[in-house]
């Protein structure tokens, strides 16, 4: 019988309304996510800005964790640096990893800037190659 029920339900856990507010153990368990570093994004990032109630106890609310998996995907999947997440939520400027150039995110770089690095790379080779002959010459 417990094999039709979700597994949070399964675990004794009920299922909240999509509308409910979270705990930061909750959004760390749903995003993969330390409570720590949820804790340290509220530090750089002023949106994030959770209910506290007595205790200190964090509550998210839907917005908030949408802005996380934004923060989130920015950050893991596109490779955007904390400052590039910054600016991006400050700026509202959202198109796409290139929208930025001055904080392109972690990587691989774009093809044209991998063309122009690899022919740079081979001339320099080319001339390196040229004074190795020059000097066997004058050895020899």
């Amino acid at each position: 019988m417990s094999e039709d029920l979700p597994e949070a339900e399964a675990r004794g856990k009920t299922r909240k309304a999509p509308t409910a507010f979270r705990t930061i153990s909750e959004v760390a368990d749903d995003l993969h996510i330390p409570q720590h570093v949820l804790r340290f994004w509220e530090t750089k990032f002023p949106q994030l800005k959770p209910l506290k109630r007595g205790g200190g106890r964090r509550y998210y609310r839907p917005e908030d964790i949408a802005l996380l998996r934004r923060i989130s995907d920015l950050l893991y999947t596109q490779g955007y640096t904390i400052k590039g997440v910054q600016r991006l939520l400050r700026d509202g400027t959202d198109e796409g990893p290139q929208a930025a150039t001055a904080e392109l995110p972690l990587g691989d770089p774009p093809p044209a800037a991998e063309e122009q690095e690899t022919a740079a790379l081979r001339a320099a080779l080319a001339e390196l190659e040229q004074i190795a002959r020059d000097l066997r010459a004058l050895t020899g």
